[in-house]
């Protein structure tokens, strides 16, 4: 995996902007709006940054940097109103809008002083959610509470109706409902770790501490536990249509076909058949086509279910530690743990040889 095959360079050479700062990577988002794709970094920052307009990387505006958090910035999410929401090692909450410049100040939404504000969620209503250890506190009209846990919050995630706050933790994942403050308890023996949400909001995975994924169908509450991963499956995603769903946990990307009667059957693998473990991984909104990052810093973009890949980057930029496809599907924007962060302009003709997906 240290280079791309053929001698071909990767895409980040060929259509991509690239850069390589002091801090690591901690997380990316692309601005709703047609926006830059956002990078929070473990210096406190936020960092803003476009793909170019033209072949060989020319055409790319520079990084714009706001100053976000006195310590280091723990999490960022979209906000579908326009722009970021961060959370931070100073206990703060808050809104970046990347069109204000630089210069100007985020607004602060909550300030919880002492806490370390590790999760952030917002959802298609307007509510923000952070959380520190046992405790979530809900921002937004309306919906002023604090949420008790049992055991410390290890991932949030609104559904994509905005309607459900998913909260993991130990023995399971608790669902809040913004229409009337009710929590509904997912057991699952366990530590869950990660969560993701179906696009059609049919499904939700939590990846487990146990190197297990678990799936819930809600409709009907039918639970599927996939096993044996040899890690964590920490990096997870579904397909556009919601019955395809990806995850890490080892050296290629494993998916499971939700929709089929026997869903723990359909284990399938995608990628570059190393040893080298997956850190990170995408799907695209639209196409059949999966954005894979790497412990060692490679970027490939595969086919589900096929050897067939293409480097976006090679490797030697440190683990892969956030990707994200800007919301038409035509950028991609990946970090690292070494401070790298790209932005990579994704031919159309690539895209078309994926089917829809």
């Amino acid at each position: 995996m240290n280079a791309p095959l053929g001698g071909l360079p990767p895409l980040v050479a060929l259509c991509g902007a690239h850069w390589r700062l002091e801090a690591p990577v901690v997380a990316v988002a692309w601005s709703r709006r047609g926006g830059p794709a956002a990078f929070a970094m473990g210096d406190g920052g936020v960092v803003f940054a476009r793909p170019p307009t033209q072949p060989g990387g020319q055409g790319a505006p520079g990084l714009v940097r706001m100053e976000a958090h006195a310590g280091a910035c723990l999490a960022l999410a979209a906000d579908p109103a326009g722009g970021l929401v961060s959370g931070g090692d100073d206990g703060r909450l808050l809104h970046l809008d990347p069109a204000a410049g630089a210069a100007s100040a985020p607004a602060v939404l909550a300030d919880h002083r002492g806490e370390w504000l590790d999760h952030v969620a917002v959802s298609a209503r307007g509510l923000r959610a952070c959380a520190s250890g046992r405790r979530v506190w809900l921002h937004g009209p309306g919906s002023e509470a604090v949420l008790e846990l049992a055991s410390g919050v290890t991932a949030l995630a609104f559904d994509p109706a905005g309607g459900r706050l998913a909260i993991a933790g130990h023995g399971g994942v608790e669902l809040w409902s913004a229409a009337d403050g009710a929590r509904r308890r997912l057991e699952a023996p366990g530590y869950h770790r990660a969560l993701a949400w179906s696009p059609d909001g049919r499904y939700l995975a939590s990846g487990m501490q146990e190197n297990a994924l678990c799936c819930w169908r809600l409709g009907d509450g039918q639970r599927h536990l996939f096993e044996g991963y040899p890690g964590q499956p920490r990096a997870l995603g579904f397909a556009a249509r919601g019955h395809l769903l990806a995850s890490n946990g080892g050296p290629r990307v494993v998916s499971w076909d939700l929709d089929h009667p026997r869903p723990a059957s359909t284990r399938s693998e995608s990628g570059y058949p190393g040893r080298v473990p997956v850190s990170a991984l995408a799907w695209h909104p639209s196409r059949a086509l999966l954005a894979a990052g790497y412990h060692n810093g490679a970027v490939l973009l595969c086919r589900p279910g096929s050897d067939q890949h293409l480097f976006v980057q090679g490797s030697g930029a440190g683990p892969v530690t956030a990707l994200a496809w800007a919301a038409d599907g035509a950028a991609l924007a990946l970090g690292t743990q070494h401070g790298e962060l790209a932005v990579v302009a994704i031919p159309a003709q690539i895209l078309s040889m994926a089917r829809a997906a």
